[in-house]
């Protein structure tokens, strides 16, 4: 009850909250503000706003959209976001302190969710091109058997949980407002088809509208939560990039989907790409080649289409490519021009001829019209 309350007094993933509730306790903690005997300024704001903590009414709220609350120890608490607690002394204003609990709405366990799960993040300004890469790489995913997590935005993340959920398979989006107020407002539908067979997360009460510093510290839950982040579209600005960061920041495999170099929004993984933790992928088996335990996924190597001629052996691919293709020549001047002796040359278009390479008239040989490999 007392994490209940610090979850909608202080905001969320601020260190100094979390450092004193791993040092003294949570309840420790509520008791102090509650006495008042406080001398920081930020801790004197908490003080102030605990009297509206009612953890009754904050209950209240989120058992009315069934929601529950999960704190570290329980059994559903997600071990991995523990490996945030080494972040807590984040530079700059970065808020990176390991959450008080989670608010979360679905059915799907939580506890084991970051065995098998892969962030899939990118703009929200995204293209065709970026919506549609996003929608297969999260439904091979999770085709798979991975948990697709996201942020339930609009763009790439929208279409990462459609993608997922065409494959009958759960999603996952951690919200950056209160469990009890779904944003974005157009996104409902799809957040309650998430919430359905996957999970609705947040670190925010009830009750807590969206912010972008929300928004930004809700990131590092999206990149903890997942074995990697892929991102598939991004401008330079983009916050996508700062999930890649938190991922990068906590050892998780960084991958990016390139685009179009003409794409104002790919400039932001290009350059994510330029950094040599970043891995490019351009599909599921790729992604999940980086994510799975080695030796689960092994990606064939991708490889143009086998013509016939990449079957032949190096003096007949010399032989067919001295075979002209409109006016028929002698075997002496085919083999002269590959360097074959004339009988070595004969039985060698004879074996193109029967593989439909070469057409023979009359002791004289050219390549048939639609030979699509000839030189």
């Amino acid at each position: 009850m007392a994490r209940i309350r610090l979850s909608r007094v202080a905001e969320p993933g601020d260190p100094d909250v979390c450092r004193l509730v791993r040092d003294h306790s949570a309840t420790a903690v509520v008791e102090r503000l509650r006495d008042g005997h406080v001398q920081q300024p930020k801790v004197q704001a908490w003080a102030g706003r605990l009297a509206a903590a009612e953890p009754d009414a904050i209950m209240s709220a989120a058992q009315a959209v069934s929601a529950r609350f999960v704190i570290p120890g329980d059994a559903d608490w997600p071990p991995e976001l523990s490996d945030l607690t080494s972040l807590e002394g984040a530079d700059g204003d970065r808020r990176a302190g390991a959450p008080l609990g989670l608010w979360v709405r679905g059915s799907l366990p939580l506890g084991g969710l970051g065995l098998r799960a892969v962030a899939v993040v990118g703009a929200r300004a995204c293209t065709d091109y970026g919506t549609h890469v996003a929608g297969s790489l999260a439904a091979g995913c999770a085709a798979a058997g991975w948990s697709v997590v996201s942020g339930g935005a609009y763009g790439i993340d929208a279409a990462a949980h459609r993608g997922a959920l065409s494959a009958q398979r759960p999603t996952v989006a951690v919200l950056a407002s209160g469990i009890d107020r779904p944003y974005p407002v157009g996104h409902r539908e799809l957040l309650e088809a998430v919430a359905s067979t996957g999970l609705l997360i947040s670190e925010a009460a009830p009750g807590c509208p969206p912010s972008r510093s929300r928004f930004l510290v809700r990131n590092r839950l999206i990149a903890a939560l997942g074995r990697g982040t892929v991102v598939v579209e991004a401008a330079l600005r983009s916050g996508s990039l700062n999930t890649a960061r938190w991922a990068g920041d906590l050892n998780r495999a960084v991958m990016g989907v390139p685009g179009p170099v003409t794409s104002m929004m790919s400039t932001g993984v290009h350059q994510l790409l330029r950094q040599p933790e970043t891995v490019l992928v351009t599909d599921a088996d790729e992604v999940l080649e980086l994510v799975a335990p080695l030796g689960d996924v092994a990606t064939p190597l991708k490889q143009g289409q086998i013509l016939p001629r990449d079957r032949l052996d190096a003096a007949s691919r010399r032989l067919l490519e001295a075979v002209p293709r409109v006016a028929p020549a002698p075997v002496a001047s085919i083999a002269a021009h590959a360097g074959l002796a004339p009988a070595d040359a004969v039985a060698r278009l004879v074996a193109l001829a029967d593989g439909g390479l070469v057409i023979g008239v009359g002791g004289y040989w050219r390549l048939p019209p639609s030979t699509p490999d000839a030189p």
